[in-house]
């Protein structure tokens, strides 16, 4: 996926993934800077989940973002000028390692704002969801987050 993700930048179509015409990565991206679900034509994300895997890719899609910027920057495709994909992205980076770094500390099934917390429980069915709490203060901004989606 990642090498697909990278075929416009290798062959010097474009500078970076994100805007690569063609691309999962630039769908997703897109999705992702604009706060909006992504794409449902797509294999969605889902995590590194022991138990109840769902139908996706056990990755997050944010950590896969990474992975494609940096095969993109080790090939020399992806020009060391750019900024890093968390910067281009506007992914605030201390937000992100602490959810990466202390994950089941706060949460236990689905790590978003506290509206699309309360969306999940809803869908899900469950009285109570850890780490509702921790939302609001880890991720203060309000919005969903939709790197973790």
């Amino acid at each position: 996926m990642a090498y697909v993700d990278l075929n416009p930048v290798c062959a010097n179509m474009e500078t970076t993934p994100e805007t690569s015409t063609h691309t999962s990565i630039k769908k997703r991206t897109q999705a992702l800077k604009s706060k909006q679900p992504q794409p449902k034509t797509l294999m969605p994300f889902v995590g590194n989940l022991k138990q109840n895997m769902p139908k996706g890719i056990s990755y997050q899609l944010i950590e896969y973002c990474e992975l494609v910027d940096i095969k993109g920057r080790c090939i020399g495709d992806i020009h060391t000028s750019h900024s890093p994909i968390l910067e281009r992205l506007s992914v605030d980076s201390q937000q992100w390692l602490t959810l990466t770094t202390a994950f089941e500390k706060h949460f236990c099934y689905a790590p978003a704002a506290e509206l699309m917390m309360n969306a999940f429980k809803h869908h899900t069915g469950h009285q109570r969801l850890k780490g509702m709490g921790k939302a609001k203060v880890i991720l203060k901004r309000g919005e969903s987050p939709s790197y973790i989606n």
